[in-house]
């Protein structure tokens, strides 16, 4: 009874082992059948991150043969060179892409409203708006010709795509030329989207087996039931560069590595201050390189640098100072042509950097200044103009007493011994001296 008992259990654990496999082969063919969609968040201004973002997402699901690209959009805008690269982009891909404003209270503003109209699906989540998409130049406001070219120029641009795409054109040039600005209703009413949806689950299941219009003008039927969603991580190199290429953390990182720098200058040898100064301001030119910037605001620093050396050379009872923390604080302000608030320096850090900055600067380099004073009157330079005493008769020569030590001296007429004397002057360890109390004594040696 026992070896039968036994034999059963085994021929049960042996049928338990094959009904598991059979089940996870039936779970792996049909989740290898399920549609793939990969899914990209894009929720930061539009700049040269994102646009290597959305590169790298397109490139993916073409090679894991994904159904659609769903692109989860809340931006404010931004540069419009990595605008032009993304909706390029969009509009080139093999994969169909779809762009989602999401989630209630996202925005796709300026830049962000050409991207969501260059999408093959064009989607928003109820409580969020798009449009407000005129352009902003980054130099300051160029003459009427030229902005009427720049405006045209985006116009065109738009019209190219959303004509194709079977959307407004008209309330779509709205948003460029007037500024207009759409909730998703009003969107969904003006043709501008196809659709709305409360979360990607449904909007996948109002597409699945929608036919949508390819740029070249084919068609395609999306079959999205029960579709997967993967979403693309940011990579390492990605979270950096998104990291830097906020110019808050750009300036701070300049300002932060100069000041390392100096101080190794300073302190040669330390090794340590200058390495970390070096990559700090490396770093910070390589994302200040990402950003646009204002040539008027570098000047503006390079004259705040150049007055504050004055300052603390010549002491200019800090008007100097005043007048270079001034220009420093407006090209900190002026530094990057944001053609979105989000890209632009913060005024309260650039007035805090600016006046730390400019506090720090005067102060050491006066230090310097005073410590490069001292080094070159070291030993009998130092002595010059110092009172001592005569420790015998100077007939002319004889030894006195200076700061506490002993020195050989030359007088320029005779001195009695304990008599008070001035040193005027040096020839190496020879010092010449006159007597304190003689009026119109000369004050240097013949």
């Amino acid at each position: 009874m026992l070896q039968h008992a036994r034999g059963f259990g085994f021929r049960n654990l042996v049928s338990l082992v094959a009904v598991a496999g059979l089940a996870w082969g039936w779970a792996v063919a049909a989740w290898a059948q399920q549609p793939l969609v990969e899914k990209l968040v894009l929720s930061e201004t539009i700049q040269p991150v994102s646009a290597g973002m959305l590169e790298r997402a397109l490139g993916r699901a073409n090679s894991d043969g994904a159904q659609a690209l769903l692109v989860e959009l809340d931006t404010p805008g931004g540069l419009v060179e990595s605008m032009r690269t993304m909706a390029g982009a969009i509009l080139s891909s093999r994969v169909p892409v779809i762009v989602y404003v999401s989630p209630a209270g996202a925005r796709a503003g300026s830049a962000g409203f050409f991207l969501m109209e260059a999408a093959d699906v064009a989607a928003m989540a109820p409580g969020t708006n798009a449009g407000a998409a005129h352009v902003v130049f980054e130099m300051g406001k160029p003459d009427e010709t030229m902005s009427q070219k720049v405006e045209n120029d985006a116009e065109a641009f738009l019209r190219s795509y959303v004509a194709r795409r079977n959307r407004n054109t008209d309330a779509a040039i709205a948003a460029v030329a007037s500024s207009h600005s759409y909730s998703a209703e009003e969107a969904l009413t003006q043709h501008l989207i196809d659709l709305t949806a409360t979360s990607d689950a449904q909007l996948l299941t109002a597409l699945n087996g929608r036919e949508i219009t390819r740029m070249d003008g084919s068609k395609l039927t999306l079959h999205l039931a029960g579709a997967r969603i993967e979403v693309v991580q940011p990579t390492l190199r990605e979270n950096l560069l998104g990291w830097l290429v906020n110019p808050n953390i750009a300036v701070l990182l300049l300002v932060g590595g100069a000041l390392l720098i100096y101080l190794e200058f300073n302190t040669p040898g330390t090794i340590v201050p200058g390495a970390l100064g070096t990559l700090m301001v490396l770093l910070a030119v390589f994302a200040l390189d990402l950003l646009p910037i204002r040539y008027t605001a570098v000047l503006l620093l390079i004259g705040a640098l150049v007055l504050m050396m004055l300052e603390a050379k010549f002491g200019g009872h800090g008007a100097l100072a005043i007048a270079g923390i001034v220009c420093l604080t407006f090209g900190m302000l002026t530094l990057v042509a944001a053609p979105v608030p989000e890209m632009a320096i913060h005024p309260w850090v650039a007035v805090a950097v600016s006046a730390g900055f400019g506090g720090i600067t005067v102060f050491l380099v006066r230090l310097a200044m005073r410590a490069r004073r001292m080094k070159a009157r070291l030993g009998a330079d130092a002595l010059v103009g110092s009172a001592g005493s005569a420790m015998e008769e100077l007939v002319p020569e004889g030894h006195v007493l200076v700061e506490g030590e002993i020195w050989r001296a030359v007088a320029s007429q005779p001195v009695v011994a304990g008599a008070r004397v001035r040193v005027v002057g040096h020839e190496q360890y020879l010092l010449h001296v006159v007597p304190a109390e003689a009026p119109g004594a000369p004050q240097t040696p013949a």
